[in-house]
């Protein structure tokens, strides 16, 4: 193993790229504790509290992907986030509007357009959210008096500077992904997602050892050695399930028809055709938690005008551990699961390509039998897939209320971090292997091939 990490500094290009990589990574995290003026950092550090509802889920999923936590306000606080949203928007636009469609077929030119119109609404995602957070800053009273005024609290020369602050922030992290794809090793924007949550670590590990309690039985919030230990067990079990989910897959045989052209006979291989157990991704996760805001919410609007035991229940029920709250996050996570794989998973283009280029899956025609058996076929292994993205989602909470530790720390074994940490690791040693054995090097691994990374 130490050999195989000293061939990954003996080519001087992939020790360029991984350099450079660290190198962008290490401008986020410096601009990521640069505060925004104007804000009191110290009263909003104390201001901020936590009730575990619909909000903070959805909270937890925004900071996640802002690279740390709303209690303070920095020149990157929207984070990548827009661009992530301005992208998913156009991944189904794509699938519904004719007009995107034809782009996305125009291959290399019309992805460059969609890249651009992402780029346009990335900017306006990023006013409107920073809008909101300002507005939420003065509603707050974590602005400074001499910067409040009229308009939504605040003055409009400041009001107008911390947009321009907030959109310029996302706008340059947007484009330290793009070097990063460009000049670097690895998906640009998943490496910086990712950079944010394992920053969180130390704060996990500094916890767990400031509340280490080894002679007694721990209480609320402490830790002992069996409570360790679980977490560690707990820890490694979920991440080989979330390898082997994330590169499980379901090979579909396909047979390359014979075509005889003068005395020599082509074609005639078998292939598979690989379809992805977790084909949503974080995807469903990520809007399960979404919409879970809205139930809590609402409720509690209801409760305010008319307060009974039926609201107060339904209210209280939609909070984080609680049964409803986790029956209503997983049904939530098994609908998004089927609507993504809906929007993105095309049986019948695929069953076309097939026909175009000569294959068939044995024992079935081209064309619409294909496609019926491809949709089939999907539809079984989201069912397998959704169930394991549920239970993810569900253990930090189920963890965290059970053993009565924070979710700093219960986070790290399940939920949309764990799954983005695995799969951008994933792909990161997959690019580093590859780059190893194009030069004649062993495998990440050690072996003499590239690592299978894929489950049947």
């Amino acid at each position: 193993m130490l050999s195989t990490f000293l061939n990954i500094f003996r080519i001087p290009e992939l020790r360029n790229k991984l350099a450079f990589t660290f190198g962008m990574l290490a401008i986020y995290r410096i601009g990521y504790y640069v505060p925004m003026p104007g804000v009191d950092q110290v009263t909003m550090l104390a201001g901020r509290t936590r009730t575990g509802g619909g909000l903070d889920s959805l909270i937890n999923t925004f900071e996640l992907f802002t690279g740390g936590n709303l209690s303070q306000s920095t020149i990157f606080g929207l984070g990548i986030m827009p661009y992530i949203s301005a992208s998913i928007i156009f991944q189904i636009l794509v699938t519904v509007i004719p007009v995107f469609e034809k782009l996305q077929q125009e291959g290399e030119s019309g992805r460059r357009k969609i890249m651009e119109y992402t780029r346009y609404a990335t900017v306006g995602l990023c006013l409107i959210n920073a809008m909101v957070w300002m507005k939420y800053l003065a509603g707050s009273n974590f602005i400074y008096p001499v910067f409040t005024g009229s308009w939504i609290g605040l003055s409009f020369n400041y009001m107008v500077m911390s947009l321009l602050m907030l959109t310029t922030g996302t706008m340059f992290l947007m484009w330290l992904g793009e070097q990063i794809d460009e000049y670097g090793i690895g998906n640009g924007v998943s490496l910086i997602i990712m950079a944010g949550i394992v920053a969180r670590i130390p704060n996990a590990v500094l916890y767990v050892v400031s509340n280490l309690n080894i002679r007694g039985s721990a209480g609320a919030g402490q830790m002992d050695v069996p409570k360790i230990l679980f977490l560690i067990v707990m820890f490694v079990a979920v991440v080989a399930g979330a390898i082997l989910i994330t590169q499980g897959q379901r090979r579909i045989p396909i047979q390359q028809a014979k075509q005889t052209r003068g005395r020599r006979v082509y074609g005639g291989q078998r292939h598979y055709l690989p379809l992805r157990v977790n084909h949503g991704g974080v995807m469903p996760i990520i809007f399960a938690s979404s919409m879970l805001i809205f139930p809590g919410v609402i409720f509690g609007a209801i409760r305010n005008l008319w307060d009974n035991s039926l609201w107060r229940f339904l209210q209280e029920s939609f909070h984080s551990g609680n049964y409803l709250y986790t029956m209503s996050e997983i049904a939530a996570i098994y609908f998004f699961a089927y609507f993504w794989t809906t929007v993105q998973f095309r049986p019948k283009e695929m069953a076309n390509n097939l026909r175009d280029y000569g294959s068939f899956i044995p024992g079935l025609r081209p064309g619409k039998r294909t496609a019926d058996y491809l949709e089939k076929v999907m539809g079984r292994i989201t069912y397998v897939g959704a169930g394991f993205l549920a239970l993810i989602a569900i253990i930090p909470n189920l963890v965290a209320t059970s053993l009565q530790i924070p979710f700093i720390v219960s986070a790290f074994l399940g939920g949309t971090g764990l799954l983005i940490t695995v799969s951008v690791t994933l792909d990161m040693v997959q690019r580093i292997e590859a780059n190893l054995i194009m030069r004649n090097y062993k495998g990440f691994l050690g072996g003499d091939g590239m690592i299978k990374g894929a489950y049947t």
